[in-house]
């Protein structure tokens, strides 16, 4: 499976955040974008994911499933966690598996992530990181090839930066393809990296 950008361009409140960009994804590979506040990392990611319209250049991925478009096979990790407070951690996590159509059993995914413990806590009584660590859940709750991840480490401290670094890796191992948009190293070595001031990514 290869995500193959080329000359990607992107059009926003009227004003071009960026042209010209143009990458490759394999399985097993990762690619980390960076840059500059405002030079369009987020907006990039929600355009592999069909969130934003691309206003130049052409998106496909060579490999994957011909029946399914790109969001499909797609978990998209965006700034939002999009709990409902109301709801259990593992009441939350089944919602989002069985939207994504993964399995209702969550006991896994949430030992994963540190938060198996905490299954049937109200989502509102979660510290920051605890969200962000059930929203990462999500990802092994309804499995899918491509993570887009956006700065996936915001709220998490350095033991549970350690626990997503070693589930990318996991996810990596298995054939499965990363790009994740980050101010700083989110623990992948050996991660391609897209400047988006600067250019295609090698």
């Amino acid at each position: 499976m290869r995500l193959v950008a080329v000359d990607m361009a992107c059009h926003r409140g009227g004003r071009d955040v960026f042209a010209g960009v143009s990458f490759t994804v394999a399985s097993g590979e990762a690619l980390t974008v960076s840059g500059r506040n405002g030079a369009g990392k987020s907006s990039l990611l929600r355009m592999v994911v069909g969130l934003v319209r691309l206003a130049g250049g052409r998106l496909a991925l060579d490999g994957g499933d011909p029946e399914l478009s790109i969001a499909e096979q797609a978990h998209y990790l965006g700034h939002q966690d999009a709990l409902k407070g109301s709801l259990s951690v593992a009441e939350n996590l089944q919602f989002w598996g069985g939207f994504l159509g993964g399995s209702d059993d969550v006991a896994e995914p949430l030992e994963a992530v540190g938060l198996g413990s905490l299954a049937g806590l109200p989502a509102a009584y979660l510290s920051a990181g605890q969200r962000r660590r059930l929203s990462i859940a999500r990802l092994l709750a309804a499995p899918r090839p491509i993570w887009l991840l956006d700065e996936p480490t915001s709220s998490l401290d350095a033991a549970a930066q350690d626990r997503l670094a070693e589930l990318m890796r996991a996810h990596l191992s298995q054939g499965g393809l990363i790009l994740a948009a980050s101010h700083g190293p989110i623990g992948l070595s050996n991660s391609q990296e897209l400047r988006l001031d600067q250019g295609a990514a090698p």
